[in-house]
């Protein structure tokens, strides 16, 4: 269980880019957030996983408050944060098992990794997860010599060699053609529902996050405006997220019916 609240994330004295936002994000459960660019949905989720230091608020990961965590214990609490990223992240030079195994480093001592001395099980472990998403066959070429789906297939298990407690993912498809994209989304919606393992993921394609997320958040200037499921997501509710009032309209608005509440 992912618990948020009143999260605040403010580069030097601007506005913030998230304000006071609050989320649970439960187990098993496939989460799309969406919004116009600049809404915060990318920092949002570095703020979880601390790539991003949150200027204030909570952010609970079953129980553990990832916001005060320094040094070995934050080190600790991000191995069991899956991240996917949007540009891979991959080590071009390094071969498929090698930056799969890098999802352990996090566990292993650092002269295993640097003699690539990898335990007998995580190897075994790897073919396994390679093996699910089609990609055992490349175990040994070298990762820029993949395509765009295959090489997006490593991140992701990469990120499930941590032994995730949530899986994060920014922008997995956006890189991706569109029948590739859908292939990556099926692929995380069927991993969640096998590993018992809420996901939740950033992602500007709509009919995506409906067809593949059980729940869509929006947002909007920082703020979660529709928080419901597929169905729900309307055109009215579509153009709150997307064609909505400016930032400063909708700060006047916030400002009034904050001062209608203490008169």
């Amino acid at each position: 269980m992912l618990r948020i609240n009143r999260l605040v994330k403010r580069y030097g004295n601007g506005e913030p880019v998230l304000k006071n936002l609050d989320l649970e994000v439960p187990g098993e459960s496939v989460v799309s957030i969406i919004g116009a660019s600049g809404a915060g949905k990318s920092t949002l989720l570095r703020c979880i996983n601390r790539l991003v230091e949150p200027t204030s608020g909570s952010i609970l990961l079953n129980e553990t408050e990832l916001t005060t965590l320094r040094k070995e214990p934050l080190r600790r609490a991000r191995r069991r944060i899956g991240m996917i990223f949007q540009g891979f992240n991959l080590v071009d030079r390094l071969t498929v098992m090698e930056n799969v195994q890098c999802g352990r480093l996090g566990y292993i001592p650092y002269w295993r990794a640097a003699l690539r001395r990898y335990p007998a099980e995580d190897i075994e472990r790897a073919f396994q997860l390679m093996e699910r998403v089609g990609i055992a066959h490349y175990a040994n070429k070298r990762a820029d010599e993949l395509s765009g789906g295959e090489r997006q297939r490593v991140g992701v298990v990469r990120a499930l060699m941590q032994d995730p407690d949530i899986l994060l993912a920014d922008e997995p498809t956006a890189s991706l053609d569109p029948v590739t994209s859908r292939q990556i989304m099926e692929l995380l919606q069927k991993l969640a529902d096998e590993l018992h393992l809420p996901v939740l993921i950033n992602i500007h394609n709509v009919g995506e996050a409906k067809e593949f997320t059980q729940r869509i958040v929006g947002m909007r200037f920082g703020r979660i405006i529709f928080d419901g499921v597929p169905d729900d997501l309307d055109q009215e509710a579509m153009d709150a997220v997307y064609s909505g009032t400016s930032e400063d309209e909708e700060e006047s608005a916030h400002r009034s019916s904050t001062d209608k509440v203490a008169t």
